[in-house]
């Protein structure tokens, strides 16, 4: 199969040395052996045109969150779209990334309804959530109304996927973890700039605050 111009795909791995470690305290290889898929939301990060158009990643996992939204959409789950807010100039940015692209991360998730913010190639479907974050987390306290859309639909499992994986994506998994959600992070779902920097949060994530797993294997969870 000839791969699309201008998609890459991350080569994402676990070090057997993690999955010995968790199979040991745990006496398995993954925390979640099952979901409920009715108290399950898909939490799509960032995957708005100012990182998607950039980054080649970031278009090779929209097809598997698109198989994702669609399987646990029929199986009556929870589809959730989360998008940058534009927020207000700050003096820290500033400083800490330099005007100019304090600005444009400040706008990076443009302005106009959240449906057409989105990638375009993401169908929104009725029962879905459109919510937007001002922070890097859609879990953080006081910055995004996600936990409780969520909570108000007893949900109590996210998988999450989107983009950056290193930054908004673990900032989001590791928060949704304090709050007591079960988390997954799909690792074939989250796109980062390099293969290390992604890598480093799957190992993360898997050795603190979730699983990973890959699409299929989520589906499989999905199906039952």
């Amino acid at each position: 199969m000839v791969a699309e111009i201008g998609v890459k795909h991350h080569e994402w791995w676990i070090e057997d040395r993690e999955y010995a470690r968790q199979e040991e305290r745990r006496g398995r290889r993954f925390a979640f052996t099952h979901l409920d898929p009715i108290r399950t939301a898909l939490v799509v990060i960032d995957m708005v045109p100012f990182f998607v158009s950039q980054n080649p990643y970031c278009r090779g996992i929209v097809p598997n969150i698109s198989r994702l939204a669609d399987s646990l959409r029929a199986a009556g789950g929870t589809v959730a779209w989360v998008l940058p807010a534009v927020v207000e100039r700050t003096a820290v940015g500033d400083e800490f990334f330099g005007p100019q692209i304090a600005e444009l991360f400040r706008t990076c998730g443009g302005t106009g309804p959240l449906a057409d913010r989105l990638w375009q190639d993401f169908l929104v479907h009725r029962d879905d959530l459109l919510v937007e974050k001002s922070a890097p987390s859609a879990f953080f306290p006081g910055r995004c109304r996600l936990p409780e859309l969520l909570e108000q639909r007893d949900v109590d499992t996210v998988l999450i996927t989107g983009t950056v994986t290193n930054v908004c994506c673990e900032s989001s998994a590791r928060d949704a973890s304090t709050l007591g959600f079960r988390v997954i992070m799909v690792a074939d779902a989250n796109a980062a700039g390099r293969d290390q920097d992604h890598n480093a949060t799957l190992h993360t994530v898997y050795r603190t605050f979730g699983d990973v797993r890959p699409t299929l294997d989520v589906l499989d969870l999905i199906k039952g």
